[in-house]
């Protein structure tokens, strides 16, 4: 048996907590007296909670401590434990002893793996803050052929460049085991910048609230676009999200307002709008959006999502009265899993547009439909299943009229040459889509092969084709090999095309060609 006098030092030195102001607790045990080597950490444990004597008002400090004795301090010990200061001896400890204890801590009604779930967070998050951070270098060479609209512009910096692409600081502080403060650090343009700040948290009924900046982008969530931009999404603005996770079903509902130039949603104070109306509208707006995702099994996956983008204050329009740049959009996708590694997908999206976005992207003198849509269907294979490479292939079609979160960067490819073909805007696949009521295919395959912990390489393949008379297709291809040096640095050699055929249209014809080196870094 341990003397309870023993005890309650072993449960201080875990405390470690403990603020040294606090120490001159005053000891309510009349058995304990001021002289005693363990005066101290059994004050310090009766003014928290941790400890309570009989009801004499003694302590019994020499009487041997029972197991369900020991349960109990335990788990009160648990609860009183500060993330800031605690060490990963002192969780280890407490691990063990949980372990130990079990059926005491069972017999007392205390929940074992809820105090499980307290050590692993303690475990994660030893010390509050934590910091993770990537930077991105590129080197980039490249040759606009009959482009030369884009070599003239300085907008677009020219054809060779080293840049700093990315560098991203994340910082994280764990409040308690139901709240977590974030926020990334990056550049934007050359300037650095908060890019989120939110807190998450957990309130009843198991309902997750996200509140600050933070980011938008269900299609990549639930894995429907490849290297490419999703067809609605990937923003980023100042909401109020609500998430409540059933295990078969997952339900979203989120509140927001735009930032500035995020995408066709933008913020700002306009007086007057003249002939683009809403590339982007420089009007602050508001987003109301919803998610319903369900996991009917571990084969088939289907769900809804709805947004509706609307501005709190309507203005003058220069031809008279005012503008309507309100859009709703809903959506339905699906998954099939045929075997494991193999999954079939689905997206269609339905776009309901206001009378000015509907005469602008569709012209007013030729009438106008404020109705569009967009779909693409998607076959996903791991390379688990053919071992030497993945494939993904998709097929698409999307209206003319159809609005994206950025009209000209659906089909823009970060990751790899295009899009970041220049400095600002880059090549897009759908730059030359034009304003009216046909429509554009999309389609294409990426390859990627892991051929060991070091290699990589990956191949891709698309094409825009346009129903629209006297507008060529274009053709997009990219091929490169990574090498990962070791858990934090990796470097990529790629090489990128885009095509757009010789008719002009947006001033982009001929082809745009590049080299990229890059070095990535993540700490």
């Amino acid at each position: 048996m341990i003397r309870k006098v023993f005890l309650a030092a072993a449960v201080v030195v875990i405390l470690v907590s403990l603020a040294p102001e606090s120490m001159a607790a005053t000891n309510p045990f009349m058995d304990v007296p001021a002289s005693h080597w363990a005066y101290d950490a059994v004050a310090q444990l009766a003014s928290r909670g941790v400890i309570s004597g009989y009801p004499d008002g003694s302590y019994k400090g020499i009487q041997p401590a029972t197991r369900y004795e020991m349960a109990s301090i335990i788990a009160r010990a648990l609860s009183n434990i500060d993330l800031d200061k605690e060490s990963k001896q002192d969780v280890e400890m407490m691990r063990r002893l949980v372990a130990e204890f079990k059926d005491e801590l069972d017999a007392l009604g205390v929940r074992v793996d809820s105090l499980d779930e307290r050590i692993a967070i303690l475990e994660e998050d030893i010390g509050g803050w934590s910091m993770a951070g990537e930077l991105t270098f590129n080197a980039k060479f490249g040759q606009s052929g009959d482009n030369e609209w884009y070599a003239d512009d300085a907008d677009y910096a020219g054809e060779n460049e080293f840049e700093l692409a990315d560098y991203i600081l994340w910082f994280r502080k764990r409040v308690n085991e139901t709240t977590e403060f974030a926020a990334r650090l990056e550049n934007d343009s050359g300037n650095v910048v908060w890019a989120n700040y939110y807190v998450t948290t957990m309130l009843p009924f198991d309902i997750s609230l996200t509140a600050g900046l933070a980011d938008l982008d269900w299609e990549g969530d639930l894995d429907l676009y490849v290297d490419n931009e999703p067809m609605i999404g990937d923003w980023t603005f100042n909401m109020f999200l609500l998430e409540k996770d059933w295990g078969l079903a997952n339900l979203k509902l989120l509140a927001g307002r735009t930032n500035d130039d995020t995408g066709a949603i933008s913020d700002g104070d306009a007086v007057s709008i003249g002939s683009a109306p809403f590339d982007p509208v420089p009007m602050e707006r508001f987003l109301i959006a919803g998610l319903a995702d369900f996991n009917f099994s571990e084969r088939v996956r289907a769900g809804l999502i709805g947004y509706w983008i609307f501005a709190d204050e309507e203005i003058p329009f220069v031809e008279g009265g005012e503008t309507d740049t309100s859009v709703g959009i809903i959506g339905a996708y699906a998954g099939f899993t045929f075997i494991p590694g193999v999954e079939g997908k689905a997206i269609y999206y339905h776009q309901t547009q206001g009378d000015t976005v509907a005469q602008y992207l569709s012209g007013a003198a030729t009438g106008y439909d404020d109705n569009a849509s967009a779909w693409k269907l998607i076959l996903d294979v791991e390379q688990d299943v053919l071992k030497f490479t993945s494939v993904w292939l998709e097929y698409g079609q999307i209206d003319n009229n159809f609005l994206t979160n950025e009209r000209f960067s659906i089909y823009t490819d970060d990751h790899l040459g295009v899009g970041a073909t220049y400095t600002d805007g880059g090549a897009s696949l759908l730059h030359n889509m034009p304003y009216n009521m046909n429509s554009t295919r999309v389609y294409g395959a990426r390859l990627d092969q892991e051929w060991n912990d070091r290699w990589r390489t990956y191949l891709r393949y698309f094409v825009a084709d346009h129903d629209s008379a006297g507008v060529d297709d274009a053709v997009n291809w990219s091929l490169g090999v990574g090498y990962r040096l070791n858990d934090a640095v990796e470097f990529e050699l790629a090489y990128d095309s885009i095509d757009y055929g010789e008719a002009v249209r947006n001033d982009r014809n001929g082809s745009d060609n590049i080299v990229r080196f890059r070095t990535y870094v993540a700490f």
